[in-house]
């Protein structure tokens, strides 16, 4: 493809419908027997996108491939019967209201780390973050597998929205400069070991902030930004892979 960009100034690729081969990438990762993680959490009224984002995901997420998916919900009571493929696993993980978890949104990058550090690393080999209002329309596919991936936001590449994806309180660690790629936090991973270094440093950021007072909401999606300026990411994904319906 020659209308969009598809390599970043530090020799990352971007991927786009078309720049890819779906067969052969298949063919290498099933020859190397990996484990792929999904992490989603589902609070509060976030329970009822459940069944749709598992249904989707299922059918078309590293399709015929081993996945993982770890559900974080305070209802798991309101799970309705999923069917899902054999070579696909869900494991519902409780979370409550206590003093640990007492804001789940912003809280997490720490639950991430804390859970690939006690659980995640010992089962999967890649880690990835996906909202669960996110449905899935079309394949997605192993062509998403590297150290560090980012997908950059559909914010961005509409001019007269991208004061919203750059907005930012000028006193977080987390400011983003303009001109720069700008990454959803809906979704995002890579291999365990550097999203266990991504959530870490991120759920760091966010406690400074709140220690300053900062304390607005998508903290932890500016504190990605802030870890992805400062370590590239291996490779993007264009923003056919998460497209904000708003647009």
């Amino acid at each position: 493809r020659r209308d969009v960009l598809v390599l970043t100034p530090w020799l990352a690729p971007i991927v786009w419908e078309g720049t890819f081969s779906r067969d052969i990438l298949n063919a290498q990762y099933l020859q190397k027997n990996l484990v792929t993680g999904v992490v989603t959490f589902a609070v509060e009224k976030y329970w009822f996108f459940i069944e749709g984002f598992m249904t989707s995901a299922n059918k078309y997420f590293l399709a015929g491939h081993h996945v993982n998916f770890y559900l974080f919900t305070d209802s798991p009571e309101k799970i309705p019967p999923l069917q899902l493929s054999p070579e696909n696993q869900l494991f519902v993980i409780p979370v409550h209201n206590d003093s640990r978890w007492q804001d789940i949104p912003s809280c997490r990058m720490a639950i991430i780390s804390c859970y690939i550090q006690s659980w995640f690393r010992h089962e999967v080999d890649y880690l990835y973050s996906l909202d669960i209002d996110l449905q899935l329309l079309a394949h997605v596919g192993v062509e998403i597998i590297d150290a560090l991936v980012a997908t950059i936001s559909s914010w961005q590449v509409t001019p007269q929205h991208r004061d919203k994806a750059y907005g930012t309180r000028s006193g977080s660690p987390a400011a983003t400069p303009e001109g720069q790629f700008y990454y959803t936090a809906s979704f995002y991973g890579g291999s365990v070991a550097e999203v266990y270094e991504l959530t870490r440093a991120c759920s760091r950021g966010v406690m400074q902030d709140r220690e300053k007072g900062l304390g607005a909401g998508g903290q932890h999606e500016r504190h990605l930004n802030k870890y992805l300026l400062q370590h590239r990411p291996t490779r993007l994904l264009s923003p056919e892979y998460y497209w904000d319906t708003e647009l």
